[in-house]
């Protein structure tokens, strides 16, 4: 497996927003799963409270999720917030599902200031829907904010549409 594309090292340090994709260990189905669902996403959010970061949004697929996440302090480092929330949230996997959590890397992108952020908000929330899983994203019980609430999110996401 190739690597991913890497950013210029400046770009991971500092008040930016990230768009994150991480994906399973061979696709496994994890997240098919509430229980394991709820175990890394308690991880992901302890963790990005201890390196000053906001996740937005995020959406667990059952081999993947997305996190729209922002960092909130000016030495606030992507790369040491996905370590960090990888391992811990694997260590944490592993003791219970006796399972291997995560591939070997992710695929990260700096959001562009002319980038729409309901967009990518509707992006991550309805990924379940394009998949064929759900409906409507409401449908979908793995999917959130740290920063705001469901119904939140939605009306956020919803003024993509909004003339």
């Amino acid at each position: 497996m190739s690597r991913p594309h890497r950013l210029d090292p400046s770009e991971y340090v500092g008040f930016r927003q990230y768009f994150l994709t991480i994906c399973t260990h061979e696709r496994g189905r994890h997240f098919a799963n509430a229980d394991a669902v709820a175990l890394v996403l308690e991880q992901f959010l302890r963790v990005a409270v201890a390196e000053r970061f906001a996740v937005l949004a995020y959406c667990f697929m059952p081999d993947h999720v997305h996190t729209l996440v922002e960092a909130q302090f000016e030495t606030a480092d992507l790369q040491r917030f996905v370590r960090l929330a990888k391992q811990q949230s694997g260590f944490v996997f592993l003791q219970v599902a006796r399972r291997r959590l995560w591939q070997e890397s992710y695929v990260e992108r700096v959001v562009r200031s002319d980038e729409s952020l309901p967009g990518l908000i509707n992006y991550i929330i309805a990924n379940p829907v394009r998949a064929g899983l759900v409906e409507a994203p409401f449908d979908y019980p793995h999917w959130g904010s740290q920063v705001y609430s469901r119904e939140e999110i939605l009306e956020f996401a919803a003024s993509v549409c909004r003339v």
